[in-house]
Order: C-alpha cells, then sequence, then structure tokens
C-alpha cells in the first residue's frame, strides 16, 4: 500500500477519508519513501535496496494505516516524503531531523546540506505535514489519536529484537495501558512497552498534537516482517480494529 503516494500528483501530505466522522484519526508519519524531485533531482544518492529499507520509511505502516482507518471509519494523514528527506516524526530543533548516517548507510544529499536546504525543507514537507495532522485532530474535541510505525527486526550489527509489536507512549499512557493489557492476552504476541524505542522524544509528533493538547493517544510500532505484504497488513489493522474500541472505553471509565 505504499505505492497509493506514489500514485498520485506529488503533495507533501494526503489525508484519505476526510468526512469520516468517528473521533479516531490515524497518521502514519512514515508512509513513503519518496524523494520529491526538487530534492537532489528526486534522488539522495543511495541505492534502490537502501531506498526499500526501514532507514527510507516504514514498510508495511501506511497500509495498516489505511485499512485501520477505514476499519474505524477515521480519516488519516500520510506524510509523502521520505524521513531521510526530512523526518516529520523530530522536533524542528532536533539534530537528527535530516539524517547524514542511519544503520550503517551515508546518505549523500544530506552530507553538506545547510540551513537553507533545511528550511526549504521544512516549508515544503515538515510544516505541511503538521499543518493537516494539527487540522485533522481539531475537528473534534474528543479526537483520539493513533500513530502507526514499524520497525525493523534488526539493526545491522546488532541483536534481534524479540517483540511483535509495541507501544509507544509518554507520560499520557491512558490508553497505552488498556491497550498494551489487551495486546497482551493475544495469543503469541511478544508486546513490547515503549519497545523498541521510548515514546518520550520531546517535540516528536505525539508530543506535539497529542500530549501538549490533553488528546487520548498511543504510538504503535510492528515489526515490519511481518506487514510487508497485504495480508500482514489487513491482519493486523484488523486486530488494533478490534482492541482500540475496548481499550478506549477502558480508559474512559
Amino acid at each position: 500500500m505504499e505505492n497509493v503516494t506514489r500514485e498520485m500528483a506529488w503533495a507533501p501530505v494526503h489525508v484519505l477519508g476526510e468526512d469520516r466522522s468517528s473521533r479516531w484519526l490515524i497518521i502514519c508519519d512514515h508512509a513513503t519513501n519518496r524523494v520529491p524531485d526538487w530534492v537532489a533531482g528526486g534522488d539522495l544518492g543511495i541505492s534502490p535496496e537502501d531506498m526499500a529499507r526501514h532507514i527510507a520509511f516504514d514498510v508495511g505502516a501506511s497500509g495498516v494505516a489505511i485499512r485501520l482507518a477505514e476499519r474505524l471509519s477515521a480519516p488519516v494523514v500520510l506524510s509523502n516524503f521520505s524521513r531521510l528527506v526530512i523526518d516529520p516524526n523530530r522536533g524542528e530543533d532536533d539534530p537528527t531531523l535530516l539524517m547524514r548516517l542511519y544503520d550503517g548507510t551515508i546518505i549523500p544529499a544530506n552530507r553538506h546540506a545547510g540551513e537553507e536546504e533545511r528550511e526549504l525543507r521544512l516549508n515544503r514537507c515538515y510544516r505541511p505535514y503538521h499543518d493537516a495532522v494539527a487540522r485533522m485532530a481539531a475537528r473534534r474535541s474528543d479526537t483520539a489519536i493513533i500513530s502507526v510505525h514499524s520497525f525493523t527486526r534488526q539493526f545491522r550489527g546488532r541483536q534481534h529484537r524479540p517483540w511483535h509489536t509495541g507501544l509507544l507512549y509518554g507520560e499520557d499512557e491512558r490508553l497505552s495501558l488498556p491497550l498494551l493489557h489487551l495486546l497482551r492476552q493475544e495469543p503469541g504476541l511478544i508486546v513490547g512497552a515503549n519497545e523498541p524505542y521510548s515514546g518520550r522524544l520531546k517535540g516528536d509528533t505525539m508530543d506535539r498534537h497529542a500530549i501538549e493538547t490533553g488528546r487520548q493517544n498511543t504510538l504503535i510500532e510492528v515489526r515490519n516482517d511481518l506487514i510487508a505484504d497485504d495480508a500482514g497488513q489487513v491482519a493486523w489493522a484488523d486486530r488494533f480494529a478490534r482492541l482500540l474500541p475496548e481499550a478506549l472505553e477502558m480508559a474512559e471509565a
């Protein structure tokens, strides 16, 4: 489903199902590996194999996000630029906003990108994406935001990660803890709490649009080999569509 963004005329962000009325809002920060033509001629200088890896986008995440949104009758906001162009899940002052080296791969088009290039990418990619998330989150006073990501089973030279899925959350645990409880009742699943990363990243998407605004939220991570094809994306979207309403009810009981 990542190809959905490649088949559209380029825009920095796509909102699907904008007229859906449920309180859920699904977002996908790293939906595609697309590089706009105006960024280094559309080529960051790394191989197609690297552009197909987790370093360029969250493999399978957009397929899960789109299907989950459909099942919850919710809109979904999708980035339409690679995280290597600029990472929308970072604060504007984060040093990893433009990655120069990621999981053993040097990003040539970013090595000498200065303040002018950074500001260009902020204005043409990053800020329009966050504007869209803010606009869709504000459509209801009771919006609950679900951010869908995927993670690689193994970074180069490091140990295998054991989790099938994980939830990331900061100080607002209202929705995450009930969902964590429900996931851990699913047969055969290894579920991480703030794994494989911490959910406490100041200025990231959820901090900005959910934590600071008091909205119900959680960030879902699914191991990318489990959602690399349509069948996996459907299965995980179905699972979260089944569990999220119950978790929200528990959170607000």
